[in-house]
C-alpha cells in the first residue's frame, strides 16, 4: 500500500494516542510502514497550550517500539517542527543533535498567532488572513533548511471563516508560485496531507492544483500522511492518494529514512 509518514502520539500536546495503538491501527489499515512525527512548536502563541517535545523520552519510547516490531513492521522516527523566523538558531541545532529519520517543517504560528484560533482572523478579511499565512511561509523558507518537506502547505484553509469555500489557487497564485519555486530550488518536498478530507474540505492539504504545479516546476519529493492524532485517523482516505498524485504527474512517492529520500512507485 503506502507509508503514513505524518502521525502524532501522546508526545504531542494535542494528542493522547498510545504509540502501540497507533502502530496496531496502521497494521490494520494495511499501510506498509509509518513514521511518527510528534510536534515541537517552540514559542507557541497560545497561553492555553505549549507544544514542547520530550525528545529523550520520545526516542526511548520510539526505539523500544521499533525493537518490538523489528522484522514485522517498519517504523521511522520523525518530528514536525513549527517554523518561525526568529527560531533560526534553535531549531537547526535541535535537529542536528538527534538522529531523526524525517523532519516536517510546518507553519502553525504566523506573527505570533495560530490560524487554528478565531483571533487570527480578527481585523482582516479572509483573503488577507490567507495571504499573510502564505507570505509567512516565504519568510520561513528564506532562513530554514533543516527540514525535508513542508507540511500541509495550505493549513490555514482548514480553519478560516469559510474554510476553502472561497479559496482558489488562482487567487493566491503569485505567492504560491514563489513558494513552490523556492521549495524546488532548495530540493525540499511537499506532503500530501489527507487531513484536509477529514476536515471536510473535499481536498487534501495542499490542494491537487498545488501538488500538480510543484511537479510541473520540477518537484519530485512528495510524502503522504494522514496527520492522525488518534488511531481512527491513521491512513485516512489513503485510497485517494495514488490517483491524486498520478493525476498531478508523480510516478513515485517518498519515504525518508536517516534523512535520505527513498522513492516508491505508486
Amino acid at each position: 500500500m503506502l507509508w503514513d509518514t505524518h502521525m502524532h502520539t501522546h508526545f504531542s500536546t494535542d494528542s493522547q494516542a498510545d504509540t502501540r495503538e497507533m502502530v496496531q491501527a496502521s497494521i490494520r489499515a494495511g499501510v506498509d510502514g509509518v513514521c511518527f512525527t510528534d510536534h515541537l512548536d517552540l514559542d507557541y502563541s497560545s497561553s492555553q497550550e505549549e507544544f514542547m517535545l520530550d525528545i529523550p523520552g520520545y526516542f526511548r519510547e520510539m526505539q523500544a517500539i521499533q525493537k518490538h516490531y523489528s522484522g514485522k513492521f517498519p517504523i521511522c522516527i520523525g518530528i514536525e517542527i513549527g517554523l518561525q523566523p526568529h527560531l533560526t538558531d534553535r531549531l537547526p541545532r535541535i535537529i542536528g543533535e538527534h538522529p531523526f529519520d524525517f523532519v516536517i517543517g510546518s507553519s502553525h504560528v504566523v506573527h505570533g498567532q495560530d490560524p487554528y484560533y478565531p483571533e487570527y482572523y480578527q481585523g482582516k478579511t479572509e483573503d488577507e488572513a490567507y495571504l499573510e499565512y502564505f507570505e509567512s511561509i516565504l519568510e520561513n523558507l528564506a532562513v530554514f533548511d533543516c527540514f525535508d518537506v513542508y507540511g500541509h502547505l495550505d493549513y490555514v484553509v482548514r480553519y478560516g471563516p469559510t474554510k476553502n469555500e472561497n479559496y482558489t489557487y488562482d487567487k493566491f497564485s503569485d505567492v504560491l508560485e514563489e513558494i513552490l519555486r523556492t521549495l524546488v530550488e532548495k530540493g525540499k518536498g511537499l506532503e500530501l496531507n489527507t487531513g484536509g478530507f477529514r476536515y471536510g474540505l473535499g481536498h487534501p492539504n495542499p490542494t491537487e492544483r498545488i501538488l500538480k504545479r510543484y511537479r510541473e516546476l520540477g518537484g519530485e519529493i512528495v510524502t503522504i500522511g494522514a496527520d492522525g492524532h488518534k488511531p481512527e485517523d491513521v491512513a485516512f482516505d489513503f485510497v485517494k492518494a495514488p490517483g491524486i498524485l498520478k493525476e498531478a504527474g508523480f510516478e513515485y512517492y517518498t519515504v525518508f529514512q536517516e534523512r535520505k529520500p527513498l522513492f516508491y512507485r505508486l
